[in-house]
């Protein structure tokens, strides 16, 4: 038996970071489709769009439930490269003729790592039932309908649904009441320490890390027993 399994009767997955990158942080993702777009900005420029456009999203709502991931990158990469524009970093000609290869190219990304992982959930959805706990913009399950994942999970618990963010506890409450067992009988698969792991652990949750690229040099070199170099560790 694996020795995250053992013991265990339902698993609870993040989705952002976990599935679609396999452990990376999503900066590190986009930076990487600036650089093969040749895109003329710092990473630490990038960062600051990147941080901007994740507050404009959390104020204002331009993401609505019908839209896929690949609805999401155009108007995320719209916000980043519109801010760009607006700081004096890129012009509008060069913003118009990069932002939407960078977002096909965030997407095809996350398509792939949607297809590494999909023999991992598929295998596990035989055995145990699965509940997707996200911090995300109102559309996860229509990014997981476009992708086949929706039907492999028994319920969504969605931040911008719920009313409640990680990395509150509450959340994965949340994950185990749908899962109907004792937390201890949960398995919680993240990629971040912060938001996924300590709160699913202070719960009485089983863990699990997939550590990619993370934020700051920090959060790299920070270290725990629940470490797995990706989901197929799972199996």
């Amino acid at each position: 038996m694996n020795r995250f399994l053992d013991g265990i009767k339902g698993i609870i997955f993040d989705y952002g970071g976990t599935i679609d990158t396999g452990g990376d942080h999503w900066s590190e993702v986009i930076w990487h489709a600036y650089q093969e777009e040749g895109v003329p900005v710092s990473k630490e420029q990038l960062r600051d769009a990147y941080v901007f456009a994740e507050r404009e999203l959390a104020r204002t709502r331009h993401i609505l439930p019908h839209h896929d991931f690949r609805d999401l990158m155009r108007i995320k990469m719209r916000i980043e490269f519109g801010w760009l524009v607006e700081q004096g970093m890129l012009s509008e000609a060069q913003a118009d003729a990069v932002s939407e290869p960078v977002a096909l190219r965030c997407y095809e990304s996350a398509k792939a790592s949607v297809e590494r992982a999909r023999p991992v959930i598929e295998s596990l959805a035989e055995v145990y039932p699965l509940v997707l706990v996200s911090n995300f913009y109102g559309n996860v399950e229509a990014v997981l309908a476009d992708f086949g994942l929706l039907k492999y999970f028994r319920k969504i618990v969605e931040s911008a649904v719920v009313g409640v963010r990680k990395p509150d506890p509450k959340i994965f409450s949340l994950g185990v009441e749908a899962l109907g067992f004792r937390p201890e009988e949960v398995l919680v698969v993240g990629d971040s320490l912060k938001k996924d792991i300590i709160p699913a652990e202070s719960i009485g949750c089983r863990v699990a890390w997939i550590k990619g690229k993370g934020w700051t040099p920090e959060e790299d070199a920070q270290t725990h027993p629940s470490i797995i170099p990706s989901l197929a560790a799972l199996l």
